[in-house]
C-alpha cells in the first residue's frame, strides 16, 4: 500500500533583498493513514514553512519551491495547478493555525464561516451546512452550539476560538490534519484540552495528523513518530519513544535537556544550548549545528552529514552520533543516581 503522504527532497527558498534564505533543504519523510507525526525544532528551523509549502500556501514571491515532490494519495501537489488545489485544501488536507483570530473573518459569524467551508467542499445546501455546523460545534465542546453559531470570533475566548478552528478543519472529514502550533498562545489547562480533543477526533475519524510545535511535552503525548528540524534540515527522525528514550543528535539531546525536570532533591534543573541559531542566508557546507555542538569533530565543519541509521527506523544526521547518544545516556543515569 502506498503512503498517504510522501515528501521527497523538498526544498524551499525565500528571495529577499539581503539574499536567498534556504528555509527547507531537501527533507524527505512519509506517513501512513492514521499516523501522527510530530515536527519539532526552534523558531525559524523550517517546520511550518515545509508544511505550508506542501499546500502551496507560502507567498510567491518571495518564496519558491526549488525542488522535490509532495505525493498525497499518489498525486504530486507541487505540480498541481493552483485551481485544482482547492479540492485538496480544506477537503482532504486541513490546517489549524496558531492564531485563530488571524484565520477567522472578524465580520462573519462563526456559523457562516464553517458553513461556507462545507458548502464549497461538500456541495451541501446552506441549510444542510448550518445543521452540520451546529453538530460540529457541539462535537468539539462548544456549549449551546445552536445559539453560538450566530456569534462573531471576538465573542469567543482563545480556547473556544481554537475549538471553532478545529470544527472548521474537520468539517469535511479530511484525511490529513496539519496542526501548526495550535496551543502556543493558550494556557496549560486549555492546551491539554485541545490536545485531548484532537486525539479523540483523530481516533474517531481515522485521519493522519502532523503536529508542528516546539513543545516536546505535547509531542511526547501524541506523536508516534518525530522529525527534529534544524536550519531547514531533518537532523533526527524516528519513533517518538526511541527519540525520547535515546536521542542521538546533539541538538535533539539539547532540546530534551532544555525541558525542566526535577532532580533527586526535587529541584528543577534546566540545561541550555550554547550559541545562537545559524544565519539562514549563509549556511556553511558542513553541519549547521557545528558551532554549537559539544561533540563536534573536524569533519563536521567541512562535510554535512546525511541521515544515517542509528536504530530500528531511527536515523540521525551526525558524524559523532554514537558518542553523543552515550553521553546523553550517562547523563541520564547520573541524574537518577
Amino acid at each position: 500500500m502506498s503512503p498517504l503522504l510522501e515528501v521527497k527532497n523538498l526544498e524551499v527558498a525565500f528571495f529577499t533583498k539581503d539574499g536567498v534564505v534556504r528555509a527547507v533543504n531537501g527533507i524527505s519523510y512519509s506517513m501512513e493513514e492514521g499516523d501522527t507525526l510530530g515536527i519539532v525544532g526552534e523558531s525559524g528551523c523550517g517546520k511550518s514553512v515545509s508544511c505550508m509549502a506542501m499546500l502551496r500556501l507560502i507567498p510567491e514571491p518571495p518564496g519558491k519551491i526549488m525542488g522535490g515532490e509532495v505525493l498525497f494519495d499518489g498525486i504530486d501537489l507541487v505540480k498541481m495547478k493552483r485551481d485544482d488545489l482547492h479540492s485538496i485544501r480544506g477537503g482532504k488536507i486541513a490546517v489549524i493555525f496558531q492564531d485563530p483570530m488571524a484565520s477567522l473573518n472578524p465580520v462573519m459569524t462563526i456559523g457562516e464561516q464553517i458553513a461556507e467551508a462545507i458548502t464549497v467542499n461538500l456541495g451541501q445546501s446552506h441549510r444542510q451546512a448550518m445543521e452540520r455546523t451546529i453538530e460540529l460545534l457541539a462535537r468539539v465542546g462548544i456549549p449551546h452550539a445552536h445559539d453560538r453559531v450566530k456569534d462573531y470570533p471576538h465573542q469567543f475566548s482563545g480556547g473556544m476560538r481554537q475549538r471553532v478552528m478545529i470544527a472548521m478543519a474537520i468539517s469535511c472529514q479530511p484525511k490529513l490534519l496539519i496542526a501548526d502550533e495550535p496551543t502556543t498562545s493558550l494556557d496549560v489547562t486549555i492546551q491539554a484540552q485541545i490536545v485531548d480533543l484532537v486525539q479523540s477526533l483523530q481516533r474517531e475519524l481515522g485521519m493522519a495528523v502532523i503536529w508542528i510545535t516546539h513543545d516536546l511535552g505535547v509531542i511526547a503525548r501524541l506523536a508516534k513518530r518525530v522529525n527534529v528540524m534544524y536550519a531547514g534540515f531533518i537532523i533526527e527522525s524516528g519513533p517518538a519513544k526511541d527519540i525520547f528514550r535515546q536521542p542521538h543528535h546533539p541538538y535533539t539531546i539539547g532540546l530534551l535537556g532544555s525541558v525542566p525536570k526535577p532532580d533527586v532533591q526535587g529541584n528543577q534543573t534546566l540545561q541550555f544550548i550554547d550559541g545562537t541559531p545559524p544565519d539562514m542566508l549563509r549556511l556553511s557546507e558542513g553541519c549547521s549545528f557545528y558551532p554549537r555542538c559539544p561533540y563536534r569533530l573536524a569533519q563536521c565543519e567541512k562535510e554535512r552529514p546525511a541521515l544515517m541509521q542509528v536504530g530500528n527506523e531511527h536515523m540521525a544526521a551526525c558524524w559523532n552520533a554514537a558518542a553523543a547518544a552515550q553521553a546523553a545516556l550517562d547523563a541520564t543515569a547520573s541524574g537518577r543516581a
